[in-house]
């Protein structure tokens, strides 16, 4: 009965990193050259309340997944193009979605601030920076600098630009970032092996859904 358990584990495990890998995208030096939004009064600008940064962990024993909020951010579209943009990312307002405060939902996201995670005390907030886009095979692939943790990295992310009269939407795909690739090092196994099962996987899901509107 024990090995069937075990059995089940394993493969639940290899399914979830099987998944992961396959959404992992690469983090590159970052772009120097980011061109900056040039006339914000016709540009589109974030609706906060309606915009949303998804999150998501795993580790063997589970996940747990939430949402961060967004301060502010302005998009450039010409032509139905994604020509520049950017939008900064609140880390003090990172919650966890699938707890109950009696299920330690306030203890989670405590230990997501500190300086174990994300050391919000110290870089407050994130960041995507666009640099370029462009249709690959159907599909827009967006190039960008992500500033989490003080460290930034260039990531290239599918996504969909979705106009309607005077309101875009920028919406990704869920992606895999290397948390330890931005100094996220808390119970990696990359970084300690004697973890065994005790580790947290070092892949991060996530996903971001901006809504703006001139």
């Amino acid at each position: 009965m024990k090995k069937s358990i075990l059995a089940i584990a394993l493969i639940a495990i290899t399914a979830v990193s099987c998944k992961s890998e396959k959404n992992k995208v690469t983090a590159n030096e970052e772009v120097k050259d980011i061109k900056k939004v040039e006339n914000v009064l016709n540009s589109y600008k974030a609706n906060i309340a309606e915009s949303t940064v998804t999150w998501k962990g795993n580790k063997p024993t589970g996940s747990h997944n939430g949402v961060v909020n967004i301060t502010k951010g302005v998009f450039d579209i010409e032509n139905e193009v994604l020509k520049s943009g950017e939008f900064t990312i609140d880390m003090t307002s990172i919650s966890c979605s699938d707890l109950e405060v009696a299920d330690g939902k306030e203890k989670l996201e405590k230990h997501l601030k500190d300086a174990d995670f994300f050391d919000v005390e110290k870089f407050p907030t994130a960041k995507f920076e666009i640099a370029s886009s462009e249709t690959k095979d159907g599909k827009l692939q967006v190039t960008g600098n992500l500033t989490l943790r003080g460290t930034t990295k260039s990531i290239t992310i599918p996504a969909t630009v979705t106009q309607n009269e005077d309101v875009v939407t920028f919406k990704s795909e869920v992606f895999n970032i290397d948390r330890t690739d931005f100094g996220v090092t808390y119970k990696s196994k990359k970084i300690d092996a004697a973890l065994k099962d005790k580790f947290i996987n070092d892949l991060m899901e996530i996903s971001f859904d901006i809504k703006a509107k001139k």
